[in-house]
């Protein structure tokens, strides 16, 4: 599987050849490139690293420490951690960047390197493309013994973080311990297990019971927190009594729910019932991708609030969020973005805000999603190959749709009244994603069909 190159960070396969998988070559290559950006900007030369609990992780996690260390770089290392810990520990040690190794919600035989600049924050596509033009020149000069970096393990982060979200105004520890919840979450084997169980103790849950969080990285399901992949943990909440579940991915950015009665709460109204308590106590304005669904919009209107929808990406939200003043924000896919604690996707913020947001509700979760639009968005891709001109398919779409409204600030986004359909080239994977959405999950996925007809068309004519 070739390497994918984005905003995103540096991600592939483990094992293969140099150039066409996530390599030793490549791992050191990329570091290198990356820490060499970093010294050439007016911050510290100091990289904080951790890692999510993939098998690969370990080796990878040396490589970069080493590579980092070769040219003069202090490296601070939380080892094992998650993705928007290490975001926060970039500012506490005053850091001049991160490295995340972790493939998010790739399957095992990935891994990746996702990059921090000094504010804890992805780095933009401008600053991507200086580190890959400095990674592909391969003009390093490595220091001399004298001159090597030092490295630091350092523990106590997640506790850390721990402590900052109690503190939060609004996250309630009394409400949440009142209601006396009984939660059943999956980790799938990674670092949730590590940070999930103690912010339910210090958010005052008692009665939690744990599946998949032996933190060994041999996840027990397709790690992506979607509904047709957590059908075990549904399974058990359906047949016991369990006020809510919890799910998240590898690297714990992303939240998915479990209502009581062993239905998904939808990644989608994650963002959206956060939104709506944090916009409740806070009036402001809020940011979700384009793929993401329009429930958001509506939340936010309601509120007195202006909703604005950016292009698919962290970076891209998080900018978004900058310009507006937004008080919540993040991405459809379960990724909640919180400024007041910092501009990161962060799974264990929404878990303390969407537990204080259903103590206060008072009743199930179930009855709290119901108080939301009853959108529905249907998922679907299509693989490709070399022969693909993808561009040329997204402008044969946009001319085909021309006379309704089309978005093609990434990729085309047509609405169509209430309804719409996104489609772009995957960041991550070699795929073109195309989302839609509707009142009806028939509806939806016609809708996508019809487009997903539209580009095999396209295709077969191009040859």
């Amino acid at each position: 599987m070739p390497l994918i190159k984005s905003i995103s960070g540096i991600r592939g396969t483990i094992g293969g050849q140099i150039g066409d998988a996530l390599t030793p070559i490549d791992v050191v290559k990329f570091s290198v490139g990356f820490g060499n950006w970093v010294k050439s900007r007016p911050v510290s030369p100091k990289i904080v690293i951790g890692r999510d609990a993939r098998p690969s992780g370990e080796m990878v996690s040396r490589l970069v420490v080493a590579s980092l260390q070769s040219i003069g770089i202090d490296v601070v290392d939380l080892d094992l951690s998650t993705t928007p810990t290490v975001e926060l520990a970039v500012t506490a040690e005053k850091a001049g960047g991160g490295i995340i190794i972790t493939a998010s919600h790739n399957p095992i035989q990935w891994n990746a390197l996702k990059l921090l600049n000094e504010n804890g924050e992805f780095i933009s596509g401008d600053d991507g493309a200086a580190v890959l033009e400095l990674a592909e020149a391969e003009s390093f000069d490595f220091c001399d013994v004298k001159k090597l970096g030092s490295y630091t393990l350092k523990d106590g982060y997640i506790e850390k973080h721990i402590e900052q979200i109690v503190a939060l105004p609004l996250v309630d520890v009394e409400a949440i311990r009142a209601r006396n919840f009984k939660i059943a979450i999956d980790c799938v084997n990674s670092t949730g297990g590590i940070s999930i169980p103690p912010l339910l103790k210090a958010l005052g849950v008692e009665l939690v019971t744990e599946y998949y969080c032996d933190v060994n990285g041999f996840f027990p399901h397709n790690p992506e927190p979607l509904p047709e992949n957590i059908t075990h943990i549904c399974n058990e909440i359906r047949h016991g009594q369990f006020d809510l579940g919890i799910v998240v991915d590898p690297d714990v950015d992303r939240l998915a729910l479990v209502c009581e009665d062993g239905t998904p709460f939808g990644e989608e109204y994650t963002l959206v019932a956060v939104a709506d308590y944090v916009l409740t106590h806070v009036p402001g304005n809020t940011v979700s991708n384009l793929s993401s669904t329009r429930a958001l919009r509506d939340v936010t209107e309601k509120r007195g609030g202006k909703y604005t929808a950016s292009a698919v990406g962290e970076v891209n939200v998080v900018t978004a969020m900058k310009a507006t003043k937004a008080v919540i924000g993040g991405e459809g896919n379960g990724g909640i973005i919180y400024p007041e604690l910092h501009y990161g996707r962060d799974a264990l913020v929404g878990i303390a805000l969407f537990l204080t947001h259903l103590a206060k509700f008072g009743k199930s979760a179930s009855m709290l999603r119901a108080t939301y639009p009853g959108y529905h968005i249907s998922k679907n891709k299509i693989e490709l190959t070399p022969q693909i001109d993808v561009d040329e398919v997204l402008e044969k779409i946009k001319d085909r749709y021309s006379k309704q409204p089309v978005n093609t600030s990434d990729g085309v986004k047509i609405e169509f009244g209430y309804e719409w359909v996104h489609l772009r080239k995957s960041n991550t994977e070699p795929i073109i994603r195309i989302y839609s959405e509707s009142e009806s999950l028939a509806t939806a996925d016609h809708l996508a069909h019809k487009i997903m007809m539209d580009i095999k068309e396209i295709i077969s004519n191009n040859g």
